[in-house]
């Protein structure tokens, strides 16, 4: 059972939805959420790990390091790569709420987590 609230990450351009790639987000939007209410905690910054045909190493366990208090990181796309990383540490990878709003993506995670529906 999922004890509330919990940290939610958010990947995002331009902070309204779920709409930046995980290896280019340059900063990771933090949620505090319960099924009944969203808030913005902080913005972090990480380095983007992701170049094109090859990645920073250094930059991924920034990220890692960074959100590895979120029980999920929200994000419009994610490759296999990063999501076994993430799962490595704890951190359930989301993309199911792709360029959708985030309170409400948010709040319908928590909703149907905490009835004991699994979402990626």
């Amino acid at each position: 059972m999922i004890e509330f609230p919990v940290k939610l990450a958010v990947a995002s351009k331009e902070g309204q939805a779920i709409s930046e790639h995980f290896g280019h987000a340059k900063r990771f939007a933090i949620y505090e959420v319960t099924p009944e209410s969203c808030r913005l905690l902080e913005s972090r910054e990480v380095e983007h790990y992701c170049l094109g045909n090859s990645s920073s190493q250094s930059a991924m366990a920034g990220i890692l390091e960074a959100i590895k208090d979120c029980q999920a990181v929200f994000v419009a796309k994610i490759g296999d790569g990063p999501t076994e990383k993430l799962r490595a540490i704890g951190v359930r990878a989301v993309s199911s709420y792709a360029w959708e709003t985030i309170e409400a993506s948010l709040l319908d995670y928590a909703r149907r987590s905490a009835a004991g529906e699994v979402l990626a």
